[in-house]
């Protein structure tokens, strides 16, 4: 994950592509302060390719909440900026998962944990987490699970 990014920014240096190239060092910025908490944590590695995606989930989740937020102040251009930066994000997230897929993930889930009630809720999202990081928006997620348990 970390060479594809570092391949993306050389790639964005040597075409000279300002915008992509604020987005990608933005990326490397937050992955690299990711890092630096974990090290003043005492943790031997950096953060993992999970540990990346969750960051560019995150990403993602702060830009499109930002462009919904320009849109309502007429802020157009500002909005366009932001789903701009969505685009270069999304290019390093794997696919995201349909309506239907992910309603099959959180059943498999619940039967691989055992899960019977919504106390059991933390073993399914963490199932889900582990499997599925930054292929489904968990906090969508987190109501179709209390539904299915509940």
């Amino acid at each position: 994950m970390r060479d594809r990014l570092s391949e993306a920014l050389k790639s964005a240096m040597r075409a000279k592509e300002a915008k992509r190239l604020s987005t990608l060092r933005l990326i490397n910025a937050a992955i690299k302060d990711k890092d630096i908490d974990l090290r003043g944590e005492g943790a031997e590695e950096g953060v993992s390719d999970d540990g990346i995606l969750a960051i560019l989930g995150k990403m993602v989740k702060q830009r499109q909440e930002s462009a919904r937020a320009y849109e309502e102040a007429g802020r157009l251009e500002l909005a366009e900026g932001e789903r701009f930066e969505i685009g270069i994000i999304e290019e390093f997230l794997p696919r995201q998962l349909n309506d239907e897929e992910v309603s099959k993930a959180i059943a498999a889930a619940i039967a691989e944990t055992g899960a019977a009630s919504i106390r059991d809720m933390g073993k399914v999202m963490g199932a889900l987490k582990g499997k599925y990081t930054g292929q489904m928006d968990f906090g969508a997620v987190g109501p179709a699970v209390k539904g299915m348990l509940g």
